[in-house]
Formats: C-alpha cells, sequence, structure tokens
C-alpha cells in the first residue's frame, strides 16, 4: 500500500521524502490557507514547492462547483506540474468534469465519497482515484472502515481501475485496518505518521541497550 500525506506543510513533507516512506500528497483548500497563513506564499508557489520535492502524485483541489469553472481550474493545476492529481467533489457536475478530465488526459481524484456506490460511479466516470472519508463517518457514529471493505471487494468484483484512497484517517488503527483490507492508499496526517513510527516498547529497548553499553564500558 502506497502511504500519501494529507498536509500542505512543506517542513512536514520534505521529512516524510528524507525518511523514504510518502509516496504522494493529498492538499485540500483548509490545508493550502494554513500553509499560506504561516508562510506568506501564494497558492502556486505553495503547490510548486511540494511539486518540487514529491515524485509521486499530489492532489490538489479545484474551488468551483459548476462543470465550466472545474474544467478550467483543472487545466490550470494540471500545468502546475506533470504530478498534479486534481481533486473533484462527489457531485453531479463532478461526475461531468471527470470524464471530459480523463479524455484529456488530466488524471482525477474524486473526493468526499461516503458510500461505495459513490465510489462506483466515480469510477464509472473515470476518476483516477476515489477518496471515501472514513474518520467524518466515524464521527457520525458509524464505522467507516466498513466501506473500504466493501468498495475494494466491488472493484475487485469489477476490475474498476480506480485506485481507492482510504481518506480522513484519524490513527494508526484506521491505517492497519486499510492493509488488511488491501487497500491501494491512504493519506496520513503528519501527526498520524510520528505515531506509526513510535512505539514505547521500541523506545524502552533502546533507553535499556543504552544504559547496558554504558556499564559495559565501565
Amino acid at each position: 500500500m502506497k502511504f500519501f500525506i494529507d498536509s500542505a506543510n512543506l517542513d512536514e513533507i520534505k521529512d516524510l521524502v528524507k525518511k523514504g516512506i510518502v509516496d504522494g500528497v493529498t492538499t485540500n483548500p483548509s490545508l493550502i490557507l494554513k500553509e499560506k497563513e504561516r508562510t506568506g506564499k501564494s497558492f502556486e508557489e505553495i503547490v510548486s514547492l511540494i511539486a518540487s520535492v514529491v515524485e509521486g502524485p499530489i492532489s490538489v483541489e479545484v474551488n468551483s462547483l459548476e462543470y465550466e469553472g472545474m474544467i478550467e481550474e483543472a487545466k490550470n493545476l494540471a500545468s502546475i506540474s506533470k504530478n498534479i492529481v486534481v481533486k473533484i467533489p462527489m457531485t453531479e457536475n463532478g461526475l461531468k468534469a471527470v470524464k471530459t478530465l480523463k479524455n484529456i488526459g488530466i488524471k482525477t481524484n474524486v473526493t468526499l465519497v461516503f458510500t461505495p456506490v459513490q465510489a462506483v460511479l466515480a469510477a464509472k466516470s473515470g476518476a483516477t482515484y476515489v477518496s471515501p472519508f472514513i474518520g467524518r463517518i466515524d464521527d457520525i457514529s458509524d464505522e467507516g472502515i466498513k466501506i473500504i471493505e466493501k468498495i475494494m471487494k466491488i472493484f475487485k468484483n469489477y476490475n474498476f481501475e480506480t485506485k481507492v484512497i482510504v481518506a480522513s484517517v484519524r490513527n494508526p488503527i484506521h491505517i492497519l485496518n486499510a492493509l488488511e483490507m488491501g487497500a491501494d492508499i491512504a493519506t496520513i496526517p503528519y501527526k498520524v505518521f510520528t505515531q506509526l513510527i513510535k512505539h514505547p516498547l521500541t523506545d524502552l529497548g533502546i533507553k535499556r541497550f543504552l544504559e547496558d553499553y554504558e556499564k559495559s564500558k565501565n
């Protein structure tokens, strides 16, 4: 399974690239705004800088809800870098835009997906990726990870080429479950990446080894 970082923070992205554990990036308008406020850089500068350090796919979202606006924005975004993937919301206009963008060679990531049938519609429209938001489903007292299992089964049944990105990840258990289900990708906040790396028994083992090393020198 590939790991994407769900962030627009260049420092976070660079750190994970150096560790060799990130295969791509997903962003959204809120993440871009946060980075703009942190650095003072423009939207285009932020996206270009991310593209300069990440070789894999970089999902950047359109802001228009109208078909024509989505197409225009998508073309502008795709011109920034060859690895840009355009995030399109799961709407009627969104599906129409996905079909058009596929025909002109622009990759898409259909976002804000909450049911397996929505995922199928996105796949039939030609989406490169589909992003079910499991954490937000958990927030309304349902079990979001279950839709990943259903989507993976359906996509396998019908040989859909669309890749499944497990999105709205909140904790390491989400990642473990996604791995067990054979999801294609998980997009993970930086905080959760650090939780995946750390374990109290690892820290304890290092501490004991260092203590024993110091004792062995005496």
